[in-house]
């Protein structure tokens, strides 16, 4: 594959590797599709919740690793991960740093326009910071709904309608849902403006946005679960929300991408230790 997106920055967020939801040939084929100079891993990454209790860990997944780690040693691509809530063993560990690679509870990135302070989220979320078995109950009935959605999608796909996301749905629809994703974005504008930042990139509420919260360029890269979306910084400056529906227009899927789905089975034995 010789066409390729070259852009200065990617910024991605709850990849949630090691759950059936995660959409891992699409999250690959992104990532080898893109040259860039930096990679920001915006928390989430490796879903450690799931993978304590029954997640699935193939060998697309750890095609990612290496994906990102090729970047990073034949590339010279720096990387910078950011703790989420999902990972949050590596907050015993922070702030690490291997020469190109650095693994921190928050970023500033210097672009052009400005300094964007770059966080995953999570710490504005009461219920994730507060009461960790609430959180834990609530990613349960995520991950529920996720699993009605692969059953009523698969059903859609036999007859020929497209997909339709349920989960998103309800928080288009819910009330409390659409105040928590306001109250959120409005706490992460305050602390940008608090850092003296032009701008905000975050994650964890798997909502992506790019607009203006006052003076604050607020962006969320979303997920790779449902919205399948990323945020890039071109050479010129600026920033751009990326979906994958419209990135494969110009940048198409290989027919097949064999091995995808097959299990790593020593992944089984080790999952309690997996972050």
């Amino acid at each position: 594959m010789k066409h390729r997106l070259r852009v200065r920055t990617v910024v991605l967020s709850d990849v949630h590797l090691g759950t059936p939801d995660c959409k891992i040939r699409e999250v690959n084929h992104f990532l080898r599709t893109v040259r860039c100079e930096k990679i920001i891993l915006n928390g989430d990454i490796i879903d450690g919740w799931q993978l304590k209790r029954t997640g699935q860990w193939t060998k697309a997944h750890t095609r990612f690793i290496r994906i990102v780690l090729k970047k990073l040693e034949k590339r010279g691509t720096e990387v910078v991960y950011l703790r989420g809530n999902h990972d949050d063993i590596l907050s015993a560990f922070l702030p690490l740093d291997f020469e190109n690679l650095r693994i921190v509870e928050e970023y500033v990135h210097e672009t052009p326009r400005g300094r964007y302070l770059v966080l995953h989220g999570d710490v504005f979320d009461t219920i994730t910071k507060n009461f960790v078995f609430l959180a834990h109950l609530g990613d349960w009935g995520y991950r529920a709904l996720l699993r009605i959605n692969r059953a009523y999608n698969a059903w859609r796909a036999w007859r020929g309608l497209e997909y339709w996301s349920l989960s998103k749905a309800i928080k288009a629809r819910v009330k409390s849902a659409v105040s928590h994703v306001s109250n959120f974005e409005d706490h992460i504008a305050d602390l940008a403006r608090q850092r003296e930042c032009a701008g905000v990139m975050c994650g964890h509420i798997h909502t992506p946005a790019d607009k203006m919260l006052g003076d604050i360029h607020y962006l969320n890269s979303g997920d790779w679960v449902e919205s399948l979306t990323a945020i890039v910084e071109h050479y010129d400056g600026r920033l751009e929300l990326v979906d994958f529906a419209q990135f494969i227009r110009e940048f198409p899927l290989p027919s097949e991408e064999p091995g995808t789905e097959e299990s790593v089975n020593e992944f089984s034995a080790t999952t309690s230790s997996v972050p």
